[in-house]
């Protein structure tokens, strides 16, 4: 069974959008039908509504770790590659110009090991 990734993005746009029409969309759309029931269920009470007013806000002041630990499992899009392309690319090129620095004697071995290590642990 394969897990579709969920966006921060659009379940505060549902979150938002179940005040005004049908409450629970959000839920939904984040895999809890329990919770999206009972949001239908109580539809005819203000409680849904304020509930998806406070929820849509907690999605958009989490950040995007925070949102893929409660949602996606950990998982982020990165994953999938189109950003690790990219950042490789990156550090590959940030490797190459600190390597060229400790050749032509710009900055010493001590000094490029640390810089080199700095910038591994920065994709880990």
């Amino acid at each position: 069974m394969s897990i579709k990734y969920k966006s921060r993005s659009v379940a505060a746009i549902l979150a938002f959008a179940s005040i005004l029409t049908v409450s629970g969309l959000h839920k939904f759309y984040l895999g809890q039908p329990l919770w999206g029931l009972l949001y239908v269920i109580l539809s005819w009470t203000p409680i849904p509504r304020v509930a998806s007013a406070i929820e849509g806000v907690w999605y958009l002041t989490q950040d995007e770790n925070s949102f893929n630990n409660n949602f996606n499992g950990g998982k982020s899009l990165v994953a999938n590659g189109i950003k690790s392309e990219n950042t490789m690319a990156q550090l590959a090129e940030a490797l190459r110009e600190l390597d060229t620095l400790r050749q032509e004697g710009l900055i010493s071995e001590y000094e490029f090991e640390q810089k080199r290590r700095y910038i591994l642990e920065q994709i880990s």
